[in-house]
């Protein structure tokens, strides 16, 4: 089942070889919840070491991760195995940037809009 989250990169730590064919990189992305901080680590295994490559830390990231559980000497630990990571955009514009809405000059010439002049439209040749 995939998760998904948005949130500033606060830390990533070098990827560390737990076993001879087995690496494995956290890194801590920073959300806020209402008044209240939350730090949040993700790991990341093998290949996908490297997707944390190409961001940094304040950069707003959206994660796609896995929740992992399992169980040691009854114990129970969890992860968050992460395997997907994009950049957030902010593509939206402020209003006074935005297009400006079209004045009646602007309009093509050979429609007369005027509520008199109804009859002058020309004809509507659409086959239905």
């Amino acid at each position: 089942m995939a998760f998904e989250i948005e949130g500033k990169l606060h830390k990533k730590f070098d990827t560390e070889s737990k076993t001879a064919t087995f690496q494995a990189r956290e890194f801590v992305i920073h959300i806020e919840d209402g008044n209240y901080h939350q730090y949040i680590k993700f790991q990341l295994t093998q290949d996908r070491c490297a997707l944390i490559d190409n961001y940094n830390e304040g950069d707003v990231i959206k994660v796609t991760f896995d929740l992992r559980g399992r169980e040691w000497n009854e114990k129970y630990f969890t992860n968050l195995n992460a395997w997907k990571i994009d950049k957030v955009v902010n593509d939206t514009a402020p209003i006074d940037q935005a297009a400006p809405f079209p004045e009646q000059e602007d309009m093509p010439s050979d429609l007369n809009l005027d509520n008199n002049a109804s009859t002058d439209m020309p004809e509507d040749d659409l086959p239905f």
